[in-house]
C-alpha cells in the first residue's frame, strides 16, 4: 500500500473512530477545552501581572532628595555616584525650579495663583532613580540613602512587593495548574480511545497475526488523539479570546480597577493560538499513544 493510501485510510480511521464513540469524544473534547481554558486563563493572569510589573518597573522611581547644603554643581556631581548602585538603570536630576514647576503643573491654571511668590528654595534638588529589578527596590533604596549628599530617600517598597508577591503566587499556582490539567487531559483522552481500543481488540490481534505492523495499527489511533487534541485545542482558543475580551472590557470600565492595563488580546493571540494548538495536539497523540501500548502487545 502506498504512503498516500496509508495516509488516507489512517485519517479515515481516525475520524471513524471519533464518530464510533461520540459520547466518549464529546466528553474527551469538553475535558480538553476545560483544562485548557483553566490552564490559558491562569497562565494569562501570570502574564498580565508580570507585564503590569515591568511596567511599573518602568514608571516607578525612587526620589533621592539633596542635602540642603549642597549646592547646584555638587549636588549634580553625586549622579556617578547613584548610577554606580547596582540594580540603577537611570538617574535624572530634578532642580529645585523644575521640581516646583512640577508640582504646581498638578494643579488647574484657576487654582495655580496661590503658588504666586513661592520661592523654589523651599524644595530641594533631587534624583529621579528608575531600577531594573523591582523586587530589589528596597536593597536599592538603602544603598542610594547611603550616599553621602543624598539627605532622604523616598520609594514605594509597599507597591512593589505587592506586585511581586502577586507575580509570584501566580506563577507557581499557574505551573501546578498547568502539571495538573495536562495529566487530567491525557488521562481523559487515553481512556476514551482505550475503548476504541478495547472494542477493536480483537481486530488489532487478527492484524498481528497477519503481519501488520505496530506502525500501521498504531497510526489510527494517533490520528484520533490528534484530531480530538485539535479540535479541543480549537473551542477552547475560541473561549479563551471570547473570555478574555470580556474581562479586559470589564477592567477598563472599573473605575475601582483603573491602575491594570491588561495587554491587548491582539497582541498576543498568535502566541495563544500556538500553545493551545500544541497543547491540545500534545495531549491527544500522547494519549492515544499510551492507550494503544497495551494492545500492541500481542
Amino acid at each position: 500500500m502506498s504512503k498516500g493510501h496509508n495516509f488516507s485510510y489512517f485519517i479515515h480511521e481516525g475520524v471513524s473512530n471519533m464518530f464510533t464513540h461520540g459520547f466518549m469524544s464529546f466528553a474527551a473534547v469538553g475535558v480538553t477545552v476545560a483544562c485548557l481554558l483553566i490552564m490559558g486563563t491562569f497562565t494569562l493572569v501570570a502574564y498580565n501581572i508580570n507585564e503590569q510589573l515591568h511596567r511599573l518597573e518602568q514608571d516607578n522611581q525612587i526620589l533621592a532628595f539633596v542635602d540642603d547644603s549642597l549646592n547646584d554643581l555638587e549636588a549634580r556631581a553625586l549622579i556617578d555616584d547613584i548610577e554606580g548602585i547596582p540594580n540603577v538603570r537611570s538617574v535624572e536630576f530634578i532642580s529645585r525650579e523644575q521640581a516646583l514647576d512640577a508640582y504646581i503643573s498638578q494643579y488647574e491654571e484657576s487654582e495655580r495663583d496661590i503658588f504666586d511668590g513661592m520661592e523654589a528654595s523651599v524644595l530641594r534638588h533631587r534624583f529621579a532613580v528608575h531600577v531594573t529589578e523591582i523586587s530589589l527596590l528596597g536593597e536599592t533604596a538603602a544603598s542610594i540613602d547611603a550616599v553621602d549628599g543624598i539627605a532622604r530617600v523616598k520609594a514605594y517598597e509597599d507597591v512593589a512587593s505587592g506586585f511581586v508577591a502577586m507575580r509570584n503566587v501566580a506563577s507557581v499556582v499557574c505551573i501546578a495548574l498547568i502539571a495538573i490539567l495536562f495529566l487530567i487531559s491525557i488521562f481523559i483522552i487515553s481512556n476514551t480511545i482505550r475503548l476504541t481500543t478495547f472494542d477493536r481488540r480483537d481486530e488489532i490481534a487478527i492484524m498481528k497475526m497477519v503481519g501488520a505492523t505496530n506502525g500501521f495499527i498504531r497510526w489510527p489511533f494517533v490520528y484520533e488523539g490528534f484530531l480530538l487534541g485539535l479540535l479541543g485545542s480549537l473551542i477552547g482558543f475560541l473561549l479563551q479570546w471570547a473570555l478574555y475580551e470580556f474581562v479586559a472590557r470589564g477592567v477598563s470600565a472599573s473605575d475601582t480597577m483603573q491602575l491594570i492595563q491588561m495587554v491587548p488580546f491582539s497582541q498576543i493571540w498568535h502566541y495563544v493560538a500556538a500553545i493551545f494548538g500544541l497543547s491540545g495536539i500534545v495531549i491527544g497523540v500522547f494519549g492515544s499513544l499510551t492507550a494503544i501500548r497495551k494492545f500492541l502487545r500481542v
